[in-house]
């Protein structure tokens, strides 16, 4: 067995702990320090693949659509979210963690085919909390993968995304017909309730790991009507 070699560390901000990246051969590792241990995995990324497909399925035919992704993890939903769309659309990626993102330029950037080099790409080093408080019609389609699920686990702040107060906030950032798609670590009846009290239109999708295997995921898809 390969053993994993430990390439960084990062200070997850507000003292949510330590972001451990690793490699071994081929693989990539991000972890948690403390008992939660693994949070990605270069080999484990359907769930987050699925959740830019059904996120962004409306804007096949869509010009100059504009999405915005709030996690880059290990690319995968920002790589989903360009095939998604059209060469005039804009994808922009808010990634708390600068060293994340130092991550994918480098080797990790491989295993989701580089989207950070694509010219759709717009990257912003930061809270996406800055994007969705804008009060102006602006995303055709939002993708948030920042955390656990509506419970914020590596970053307190992350409750205000799932608070009714920052459902309110992003639903005014959302074009008319607009789908938010929220990946979860499973489900929350009360939170698909939060959704539905804004006027999203709430479906609920369970979605494994990896393809037919693995854990199971939940993706929330709640649509501006």
């Amino acid at each position: 067995m390969i053993p994993w070699t430990l390439l960084d560390t990062a200070a997850i901000p507000n003292n949510g702990g330590e972001l451990k990246f690793s490699q071994r051969d081929k693989e990539f590792s991000i972890r948690l320090s403390g008992i939660r241990g693994e949070l990605m995995n270069s080999r484990v990324y359907n769930s987050e693949k699925v959740l830019s497909e059904l996120g962004c399925a409306h804007l096949k035919n869509r010009k100059n659509a504009h999405v915005l992704v709030g996690g880059l993890g290990m690319g995968y939903t920002l790589s989903s979210a360009l095939k998604a769309v059209d060469e005039t659309s804009q994808v922009t990626v808010a990634e708390l963690i600068p060293e994340v993102v130092k991550w994918n330029q480098g080797p990790l950037g491989n295993c989701a085919g580089n989207p950070l080099q694509d010219p759709r790409t717009k990257v912003c080093v930061g809270d996406v909390k800055m994007l969705l408080n804008t009060q102006k019609p602006t995303y055709d389609a939002i993708l948030l993968d920042v955390d656990n699920g509506p419970e914020g686990l590596t970053h307190s702040d992350n409750n205000w995304i799932y608070s009714e107060a920052g459902l309110k906030e992003i639903y005014q950032v959302m074009k008319d017909q607009a789908m938010l798609a929220i990946w979860s670590a499973g489900p929350d009846y009360l939170f698909e309730v939060r959704l539905k009290k804004i006027g999203f239109k709430v479906d609920t999708r369970v979605v494994r790991a990896r393809p037919g295997k693995g854990s199971k995921h939940t993706i929330f898809l709640a649509k501006k009507v």
